[in-house]
C-alpha cells in the first residue's frame, strides 16, 4: 500500500532570546555569594606606621636584651655545673684507686692464708656475692688480726664513700643537661627576638627609614637635653657643696681647720673610688667602635653586661655576669648623686645597664648592630644605679 505523505506543516524551531532559569538563577547565587564573601572577609590589617615600628623594634631589643641576661646566666650556671661535675668525677676516681687499693691488700691476706693452708675466710670474703652479709659474720672477724680488720673496715668506707660520690655525680650531670637546655632555648629566643626586628627593619621603605632615623635623632636629642640638666643640677649642688666646706674651715678654729677632720667629699674612701673609677673609664673608653654581641665578654666585642664587668675588672673588681647580679653589688645611689664610674641600670627588668662617666652620660654597649658609644643616661628608663666599691 502506497505511504501517503503527511499534510502536516513541519514545526518551526525557535531559539528563544530567554535565559535558562536554572542558570540565571545559579549565576545570580554565585555573585550573591561572592559579594557576601568579600563584604565579610577580614579586612587587611593596615601596614604599621612608622612609629609603630619603631616602638616595636624597640621593644623586641629589649626583650632581646633580657633572653641575652638570661643566656648568660644560663652559661655561667653551665660553666660552673661543668667544673663540679668535673670535680666530682675525679674525686669519685680517686675513691676508686683507693677501693681498688684495699681490695688488693685483702686478696694478698686471702693468698697468705691459703698459702698456709688455713682456711680462708677472708678469700671467702673477698668472692661473696654479699661481702656486707658476710662482714655481719662473728666467727670472720674473729678469725682476722687486728691490721686485717682495719683493711676490711677501710674497704666498707671506701666502698660507701665511692657509691655516694658515684651518685653525687650522676645528679650533677643531670643539673648540667638542665642547663644546657636552658641554654640552648635562651639562645633560640635571642635570635628570634633579633630576626624579627630585621624583617620589621627590611620592610620599610627608603622614605620610612629616613622618617625613622628622624625620630631617632629627635629621641637623642631630647635625651642630650636632659643629660645637660642633669649635669647642671650636679655641677650646682658641687659648688654649694665646696662652698659650705669652705665656710666650714673659715669658721672652725686654727687646730681643727688643720686636722683634716672636715665633711668635705675629699676622704680616702671617695679618693680610692676615683681611683678606681678612672681605670674603669679608661678601659671603656678604649672599648669605644667595639661591637655589640649578645653573650660577648670581650676583647673584641661586648655586651652590655659583659663590658661592664671587665670594665670593673680592669680596675681589681669582679663583677658577676649578668645585669640582674650586678645590680646587686655595691650601694645603691640616686641619679642626681651619681659618680663616674657607677653603674646605671635600664627598664624595669634591668635589662640593660652603663658605665656613668658624668655630666649625664654613660659608656655602654647598646644593642645588636651598634657599637660601644658614649650616650645619654636618659636615652632608655632608669631602673637605677649602683657605686660597685
Amino acid at each position: 500500500m502506497p505511504v501517503l505523505a503527511s499534510h502536516r506543516k513541519p514545526r518551526t524551531r525557535m531559539r528563544s532570546t530567554t535565559p535558562a532559569v536554572g542558570f540565571t538563577t545559579a549565576a545570580l547565587a554565585s555573585v550573591t555569594l561572592l559579594s557576601t564573601q568579600s563584604a565579610t572577609a577580614a579586612p587587611t590589617a593596615p601596614k604599621p606606621s612608622v612609629e609603630e615600628v619603631q616602638k616595636k623594634v624597640d621593644d623586641l631589643y629589649r626583650q632581646a636584651g633580657t633572653a641575652t641576661q638570661q643566656y648568660n646566666k644560663a652559661k655561667t650556671a653551665s660553666a660552673q655545673q661543668r667544673s663540679r661535675v668535673d670535680s666530682l668525677l675525679e674525686a669519685a676516681a680517686k675513691r676508686a684507686d683507693k677501693l681498688n687499693e684495699t681490695r688488693r691488700e685483702l686478696g694478698h691476706y686471702a693468698a697468705a692464708q691459703y698459702r698456709g693452708g688455713a682456711i680462708a675466710p677472708t678469700a671467702t670474703f673477698f668472692l661473696a656475692d654479699d661481702p656486707q652479709a658476710y662482714f655481719d659474720q662473728d666467727q670472720l672477724m674473729a678469725r682476722m688480726t687486728a691490721q686485717q680488720q682495719k683493711a676490711v673496715g677501710d674497704f666498707r668506707t671506701q666502698q660507701n664513700e665511692a657509691a655516694a660520690k658515684r651518685v653525687e655525680a650522676t645528679k650533677s650531670l643531670e643539673t648540667l643537661t638542665e642547663s644546657q637546655a636552658t641554654l640552648r632555648s635562651s639562645k633560640q629566643q635571642v635570635q628570634n627576638k633579633l630576626a624579627e626586628a630585621r624583617t620589621l627593619l627590611s620592610k620599610l621603605t627608603a622614605e620610612e627609614k629616613a622618617r625613622l632615623a628622624e625620630l631617632e635623632r629627635k629621641k637623642e636629642a631630647e635625651a642630650e637635653r636632659k643629660a645637660e640638666e642633669l649635669a647642671r643640677r650636679q655641677a650646682a649642688a658641687a659648688k654649694a657643696e665646696a662652698e659650705a666646706d669652705r665656710a666650714a674651715e673659715e669658721e672652725a678654729p686654727a687646730g681643727e681647720a688643720d686636722s683634716g677632720t672636715g665633711t668635705g667629699t675629699g676622704t680616702g674612701s671617695d679618693s680610692g673610688y676615683a681611683s678606681k673609677a678612672d681605670k674603669v673609664l679608661s678601659f671603656a673608653r678604649a672599648q669605644i667602635g667595639k661591637p655589640y654581641v649578645w653573650g660577648a665578654t670581650g676583647p673584641s666585642s661586648y655586651d652590655c653586661s659583659g663590658l661592664t664587668q671587665a670594665a670593673w675588672k680592669a680596675a681589681g673588681v669582679d663583677l658577676p655576669r649578668t645585669t640582674w647580679d650586678q645590680v646587686k653589688v655595691g650601694t645603691r645611689v640616686a641619679t642626681a648623686d651619681l659618680l663616674p664610674g657607677d653603674l646605671v641600670f635600664f627598664y624595669d627588668d634591668i635589662s640593660h645597664v652603663g658605665i656613668y662617666k658624668g655630666d649625664g652620660m654613660m659608656i655602654h654597649a647598646p644593642k645588636p648592630g651598634a657599637n660601644v658609644r658614649e650616650e645619654s643616661i636618659y636615652s632608655m628608663p632608669i631602673y637605677g644605679s649602683v657605686r660597685p666599691a
